[in-house]
């Protein structure tokens, strides 16, 4: 259950003004149908999550319990850094609207967490808690802690976050988990 709990924490948090959070509020002020949305963001965190963790608990059986122990801890110093790094939506790419609100929504969606810092932690959570299910679970409950709000709400309220305070309140998590799993062996 820890797989669980650190990853939909650790994600959800990361999450809060992030590129994917900016398109699912252009994408709720562009479409209506808000379940369509939801379960667009649901299925292609779904798909791209998985394949994140499948290449975190694939990679970590390469190395040694020594060095991956490192290289976890490294990369969860490097997350916590690149979140203080504030995201910036993306060109809206409106050729994939005229698809309609959940095909829109999975496409763009998947496109915008390829190499994200939330699909980069999930690679790193897989590869720490070697528990592929439980993490994708939670990473995904994590994005749509997120992101479901933003989509209901519309611009209501985005605004209104201390996203500054929110990103560092989650690097802190993710320097914390760094320790961890330096010093927990």
């Amino acid at each position: 259950m820890e797989a669980l709990f650190t990853s939909a924490l650790t994600v959800s948090v990361a999450e809060i003004g992030d590129k994917t959070q900016l398109l699912a509020l252009l994408l709720a002020a562009r479409f209506k149908n808000k379940t369509a949305i939801i379960s667009g963001i649901l299925l292609s965190t779904l798909a791209n999550h998985f394949m994140a963790a499948w290449l975190g608990h694939w990679a970590i059986a390469w190395l040694t319990p020594e060095v991956a122990r490192y290289l976890i801890a490294f990369s969860f110093f490097a997350i916590a850094l690149w979140i203080l790094v504030p995201d910036k939506a993306d060109d809206e790419d409106s050729r994939f609207y005229r698809y309609g609100p959940f095909l829109a929504t999975f496409v763009l969606f998947f496109l915008a967490e390829m190499g994200d810092k939330t699909q980069i932690a999930t690679v790193v959570l897989a590869a720490k808690f070697h528990n592929l299910p439980l993490v994708v679970v939670g990473t995904t409950l994590g994005i749509l802690l997120a992101n479901v709000p933003v989509v209901l709400a519309g611009s209501f309220g985005g605004s209104k976050l201390p996203v500054k305070l929110i990103h560092r309140v989650c690097a802190v998590l993710f320097l914390l988990l760094g320790i961890v799993t330096l010093v927990w062996h």
